[in-house]
């Protein structure tokens, strides 16, 4: 017996090695906002008033935390950095050297969302990408990285299952 079904003639043996859905692993609310809160934590102890966005890996906000005096500007930046991190499945500050002037990736910066600075990680863990965190507000892609780091740190037990 042969099934049609739009892609052609496959016999039942290939029909059952086909995949029809695909699982894919995503934060809790509660997880994601742990992974924000750490990074604000961090951030407050160094001195720095910050945003901090959580994503999930579709690039779509789940959090995001403001410190009372982070700039107005730190929510776009920390959701675009997160935005970015998920997407591209790696630092922000990764993306930005491989995409500077003259580099092959260099056109991607006039991408409507990407933010190619420092301070954006991917939340990968037991295989799966499950988003990214973005910070803004502190002195530098360095301390925001390290804030986001933080928050990391703070999930990692949960998400290596």
């Amino acid at each position: 017996m042969v099934l049609a079904l739009g892609l052609g003639f496959l016999a039942p043996s290939a029909l059952a090695q086909q995949t029809t859905t695909h699982a894919v692993r995503l934060l809790t609310p509660d997880t994601a906002l742990k992974a924000a809160q750490a990074a604000l934590a961090h951030c407050r102890q160094a001195g720095h008033q910050v945003a901090v966005a959580v994503v999930d890996r579709a690039g779509v906000l789940q959090v995001l935390v403001r410190d009372r005096f982070a700039g107005a500007h730190t929510v776009e930046v920390a959701t675009r950095k997160a935005w970015t991190a998920a997407s591209f499945r790696i630092p922000t500050a990764q993306l930005a050297t491989e995409s500077r002037t003259g580099q092959p990736m260099s056109g991607i910066r006039a991408a409507s969302q990407v933010m190619a600075i420092g301070g954006g990680l991917p939340i990968e863990g037991a295989g799966s990408t499950y988003g990214g965190i973005g910070v803004s507000g502190a002195p530098g892609g360095d301390a925001d990285d390290a804030c986001a780091t933080a928050g990391l740190k703070a999930i990692a037990e949960a998400i290596e299952f």
